[in-house]
């Protein structure tokens, strides 16, 4: 298995690990619903760095990103992020991905730590057409870069203590090159995966340590925590974010998955799969990705069968849990469409019994 820069730290501190996306990554410190709360509520800190860093730098780029990826990248100036996928060319998606924009030239993308290699191929099979070459015009960084998420309503306040230039006010989706703990030309972000805002930090792998210990020092006060990927799913679900591999992957299209927001058919913008993706959100679909909360006492899972009051099965879950705050089963998953309206009644089926839970649109909880 890989490691992080991070991994010695994460095994002294008693993190349950286990192996995810080929690395050697913390699932839990204290328990999934403590280091849940203590972001709703406080701070805190992810080892992000399985993550993929892909650059893209060439004169060429933004034509190129226009061409693979859904949303409009043309909007985009310095500075400035946009949440995107990745078509695959048969309807499904490859990945959703981050597009950051340095400037004109020069791109960098972020993507899932597992597609991190399909990602890649992808990007390179198509870079072909626009004479780009890996290596050069396209460059895999991902084992060269260390990434940590600060999450929560605290986060920004110990990060700033860690800042000499003000970064507390910075915009949704934006993010800056700027010195962090000591660390010249640090990238820092402002996305977010759990909806209670926060920031990530890129570091060269050689500056983690010196990042690690500036953090923890700045974050003392403020009650810092160590989060592992358990709570990381269950913040991430409760906003109704999809995981790429549970919600979407190469058999989904954007537009079944609710993400007709990232695929703009522009004029000018002929992305892949862009003639099938249109005739869908002119058509419509069979099925749609929905949130639901269960109005009976149970957790729905990944596989479980969604079935309509009559027991049709209707569609599968693709992620579920027992969310920290509202103390009620949550989830996610592909229905047919009739049923797909918020407010819709439909039940989960648990060990062969239909368990109601009606159709909601997520965010589950109050940001």
């Amino acid at each position: 298995m890989k490691t992080t820069p991070f991994t010695r730290y994460h095994i002294e501190a008693g993190a349950r690990m286990a192996e995810f996306a080929g690395y050697n990554m913390p699932i839990e410190f204290t328990g999934i619903n403590d280091e849940h709360i203590a972001v709703r509520e406080r701070a805190g800190v992810f080892d992000v760095s399985h993550m993929g860093e892909i650059w893209v730098k060439c004169p060429e780029a933004e034509a190129f990103l226009q061409y693979i990826t859904s949303n409009n990248v043309a909007v985009l100036y310095d500075g400035k992020v946009q949440y995107t996928v990745l078509p695959n060319g048969r309807g499904g998606i490859v990945d959703d991905i981050l597009v950051y924009r340095v400037d004109a030239e020069t791109y960098l993308l972020v993507v899932n730590a597992a597609n991190i290699e399909k990602d890649w191929a992808h990007i390179c099979r198509e870079g072909e057409k626009f004479g780009l070459t890996p290596g050069k015009e396209l460059y895999n960084a991902s084992d060269e870069i260390a990434q940590l998420a600060i999450q929560g309503p605290l986060a920004m306040k110990i990060v700033q203590k860690m800042c000499p230039e003000p970064v507390e006010g910075l915009e949704y989706y934006t993010f800056v090159k700027t010195e962090i703990a000591g660390i010249e030309d640090a990238i820092l972000s402002i996305t977010g995966y759990t909806g209670s805002g926060g920031c990530e930090i890129y570091v060269a792998n050689a500056d983690a340590p010196q990042l690690w210990e500036v953090l923890w020092k700045a974050g003392e006060e403020y009650g810092l925590q160590n989060i592992g990927l358990g709570a990381r799913d269950t913040l991430r679900l409760e906003m109704g974010f999809c995981l790429y591999g549970n919600d979407i992957d190469d058999t989904t299209s954007p537009i079944e998955a609710g993400l007709s927001w990232v695929t703009k058919f522009t004029e000018g913008k002929d992305f892949i799969d862009r003639p099938l993706l249109e005739k869908q959100k002119a058509e419509g679909v069979e099925r749609k990705l929905v949130g639901f909360v269960m109005e009976e006492r149970g957790i729905p899972r990944h596989g479980y069968e969604l079935a309509s009051p009559e027991g049709e099965i209707i569609g599968h879950v693709t992620s579920g849990t027992m969310s920290p705050m509202l103390k009620n089963g949550i989830g996610m998953g592909y229905i047919t469409t009739g049923f797909s309206k918020p407010g819709t009644e439909i039940a989960v089926v648990i060990r062969g019994r239909n368990i109601k839970a009606r159709v909601t649109k997520p965010p589950f909880i109050n940001k």
